[in-house]
């Protein structure tokens, strides 16, 4: 298992299986920062694809690789608290939060890096696509990140997710 510090490292050098590893080692905890904040699971899912993001923006200038995990963290939670500031007009008012299900949590968690490997599995530029997807890339980035032409991204797109249910029901089937 890489630390953390080489899977940026890598990442950061187009390793699209440190992204993968960087996803399934932060994005659970990622996704409970955001939930912690009070956010719906629509606006955690906005929270950590900005964060996703902002990671993608600042690869080059992150000071300590090693520490990714809390730089993480510590954006997700900032992305929190702007999205409840601007939903709410400055009044925080956290949702209630049940505890959290530890089965349940391990179930999710089991589906996300069933998913991911899932991507994996899947030609390019679909596996890059969806990746680029999944940290909330605009039709644009993602069209000049994989060269494509802008017009054919969103077709493209749907052509993977095709592919990626269709895998996703074999797998659902064999079990």
């Amino acid at each position: 298992m890489r630390d953390s510090a080489e899977l940026l490292v890598a990442a950061a050098g187009g390793d699209h299986s440190a992204w993968d590893e960087l996803v399934a080692r932060f994005g659970p905890h990622m996704w409970a920062v955001a939930r912690a904040c009070g956010l719906s699971p629509a606006d955690a899912a906005d929270a950590v694809q900005g964060s996703w993001l902002r990671l993608v923006q600042h690869l080059q200038s992150i000071r300590d690789p090693s520490a990714v995990g809390g730089w993480l963290m510590t954006t997700v939670r900032r992305e929190s608290l702007l999205l409840l500031r601007k939903e709410r007009s400055g009044v925080f008012v956290p949702e209630i939060v049940e505890d959290p299900d530890p089965a349940a949590a391990v179930l999710e968690a089991d589906g996300r890096r069933l998913l991911w490997q899932t991507v994996s599995t899947l030609q390019e530029p679909c596996r890059s696509l969806l990746q680029l997807v999944a940290i909330d890339l605009g039709n644009q980035q993602v069209a000049s990140r994989l060269a494509l032409p802008v017009g054919s991204v969103g077709p493209t797109k749907a052509r993977c997710l095709e592919k990626l249910r269709t895998l996703i029901s074999l797998q659902e089937t064999a079990q």
